[in-house]
C-alpha cells in the first residue's frame, strides 16, 4: 500500500510531462524541462524503493504503477474530447528496468546503484521520452482543431524556438539527466538511513 500511494504522488507531480500536445508551440522546451522532470521524480522513488525493499524489480514496479495511474487520469481526459495519444507515458519503464538491472547486477552495491544506476536513467529517460515528441498528432492540425482563446496572456503561444540548444534538446537533456540524476539517485538511497 505505501509503495503505491507514494508512486500515485509521483504520478500526480508528472502528469503533464510528456503532454506535448497541450504545449504543441512549446514543444522543445516543454520536452527538455519534462524530461529533466520526469527522470527525476522517476530516480528518487525508484531508488528509495529498490534500496527500501533491497529486491531488484522493485523500480520497475514502482514506473509501471505511475504509468498505469497517468493512463488512468489522461484517460478521463481523453473521454471529454481532449486529444491524446496513448504512446505518451510508458517511457518510464525501461529507464526504471536498467536501474534494476544495475542493482541486481552490482549485488545490491549502493554507490555503483547510485553513480551508475542514475548515469544510466538520466541518459536513457530523454532519448526514450523523444518517442512521444515523434508520435503526437500533428502540431499544427492539433492547434487548429483544439483552439484554446482562453489562455492567459503568459501561456500565449509564441514562434516555435528553433535551433535552440543547438538543435540537440536529447543531448542537453541527457547531459543534465545524467548530473542530476546521480544526485537524485543519492537522495532515494538517503530517505532509508
Amino acid at each position: 500500500l505505501f509503495i503505491v500511494v507514494v508512486a500515485v504522488n509521483s504520478t500526480l507531480l508528472t502528469i503533464n510531462a510528456g503532454d506535448y500536445i497541450f504545449y504543441t508551440d512549446w514543444a522543445w522546451t516543454s520536452y527538455t524541462v519534462f524530461s529533466i522532470s520526469q527522470t527525476l521524480m522517476l530516480i528518487v522513488g525508484a531508488t528509495y524503493y529498490l534500496t527500501f525493499t533491497g529486491v531488484p524489480g522493485t523500480a520497475t514496479y514502482y514506473a509501471l504503477i505511475m504509468t498505469v495511474y497517468t493512463w488512468i487520469a489522461k484517460a478521463a481526459w481523453f473521454s471529454l474530447g481532449y486529444p491524446y495519444d496513448f504512446i505518451v507515458t510508458p517511457v518510464w519503464l525501461p529507464s526504471a528496468m536498467l536501474l534494476d538491472l544495475v542493482y541486481w547486477a552490482t549485488k545490491k552495491n549502493k554507490h555503483s546503484l547510485i553513480l551508475f544506476g542514475g548515469v544510466l536513467v538520466g541518459m536513457s529517460l530523454p532519448l526514450f521520452n523523444m518517442v512521444n515528441l515523434i508520435t503526437v498528432a500533428d502540431p499544427l492540425e492539433t492547434a487548429f482543431k483544439y483552439p484554446r482563446p482562453t489562455l492567459p496572456p503568459y501561456m500565449t503561444p509564441i514562434e516555435p524556438q528553433v535551433g535552440k540548444f543547438y538543435n540537440s534538446p536529447v543531448a542537453l537533456c541527457a547531459g543534465a539527466g545524467a548530473v542530476l540524476g546521480c544526485t537524485f539517485a543519492a537522495l532515494g538511497c538517503k530517505l532509508n538511513t
